[in-house]
């Protein structure tokens, strides 16, 4: 059976697989495959859990917030801040809830606040531009 090559890379982690057989992923078009062979693609993909498959093996699960995915001769690319691994599923969902949803809450919470930051400065050009002073 033809194979290709995994590429995972993470902010602080890399892995290169090889002999994998499938992937399967979700983008914002909803839930696709890829087998050896693929012609060249891109996309992203969407928070949640994406798989891929080795000859003979059981199916190993990734957890992402999200990544870009490219395939370009027999190779797949996965790049994403951040992944988890593992080949079961049951616990491998229950580390995405708790590891990943909590980085995305403090992802927003920080976005909240530079956008604080930045309705202020605003706020305080516009001031300035008025011909006022103060804070």
């Amino acid at each position: 059976m033809k194979t290709f090559e995994l590429h995972l890379q993470g902010a602080t982690q890399y892995e290169r697989i090889e002999g994998v057989t499938r992937f399967v992923g979700e983008d914002g078009s909803g839930s696709f495959g890829i087998h050896a062979g693929h012609g060249r693609f891109m996309t992203a993909l969407t928070f949640g859990l994406a798989r891929y498959q080795r000859d003979g093996e059981p199916w190993q699960y990734l957890a992402l917030p999200g990544a870009l995915l490219y395939y370009v001769a027999d190779r797949l690319f996965l790049s994403t801040r951040r992944y988890l691994r593992d080949s079961d599923y049951q616990r491998i969902s229950q580390r995405l809830l708790q590891e990943l949803v909590q980085e995305e809450e403090a992802l927003r919470d920080i976005k909240h606040s530079l956008k604080q930051l930045e309705e202020a400065m605003l706020r305080r050009l516009w001031r300035l531009q008025a011909g006022g002073t103060g804070p």
